[in-house]
């Protein structure tokens, strides 16, 4: 039997009058359709980051297609660019919107991919990338946000929300405090929106991400902990959503 190996892509994509370019990784020794995740990107834009998670979710069986928000041609070189790429992104709630979905179709149109599982997962700008995706009635099972943007202008469109939500927070989060946070359960309340949010205790933003070091008193820091537990509740809401 030949050995499996996990498939890597880059997958271009238009979304309105702008060229996008995602990443794509699946292990070719399942056959047929599967579920797959969706992965938004942090306000850097597509990065070696998400593409490592990407492989690294392949590995359990899932087509994975991380996307590219800005667009090819518009990858920030540094935080200055990173800053008005996503200020511009989150001053549009619409065009988010409409990035986020296009880039959800392009994964509906894989033949490996069972339309009816789909999970949008995101991590920080990227969690609210999938929030997005979610309040604007997309088709997708589960939404799953990493030390994400949780604030949302309009509320109500919670209840456009058609799948199960699951919320993994830094409890010192300065980006998105706890008022933030309660904010969001009010809103996924509201709604009736089946969904979860668990905090870890001495977390701040990016906890998932080894590039932000180790300086908690930044704001942003890798914690292996934060990272370690919630990458085992994403596994378990995804066993729940997909039963194993």
């Amino acid at each position: 039997m030949a050995s499996a190996k996990i498939v890597t892509k880059n997958v271009s994509y238009q979304s309105g009058d702008v060229q996008c370019e995602g990443f794509m990784a699946y292990d070719d020794k399942f056959e047929g359709k599967r579920p797959a995740i969706l992965i938004a990107h942090q306000w850097m834009g597509l990065t070696d980051y998400e593409k490592t998670r990407a492989v690294q979710l392949a590995s359990g069986g899932f087509v994975t297609f991380a996307l590219d928000l800005y667009g090819k041609a518009n990858r920030p070189k540094n935080m200055d660019e990173a800053k008005t790429q996503s200020s511009a992104m989150k001053a549009d709630r619409t065009l988010w919107r409409a990035r986020a979905n296009d880039a959800l179709k392009t994964l509906q149109q894989q033949p490996n991919v069972d339309t009816s599982k789909i999970v949008a997962i995101g991590y920080c700008m990227g969690g609210g990338t999938a929030l997005e995706l979610g309040r604007s009635g997309a088709d997708v099972k589960g939404i799953v946000s990493f030390h994400g943007s949780l604030d949302t202008p309009t509320p109500e469109d919670a209840k456009n929300i058609k799948g199960k939500v699951l919320v993994l927070h830094g409890a010192s989060d300065p980006a998105a405090p706890m008022s933030t946070v309660l904010g969001l359960s009010d809103e996924m309340t509201k709604a009736g929106v089946d969904f979860q949010v668990v905090l870890y205790g001495g977390a701040v933003h990016s906890f998932t991400q080894r590039e932000a070091g180790n300086d908690p008193s930044k704001g942003s820091a890798y914690n292996a902990d934060a990272d370690r537990r919630s990458f085992v509740a994403l596994q378990v809401f995804l066993d729940e959503l997909f039963g194993g």
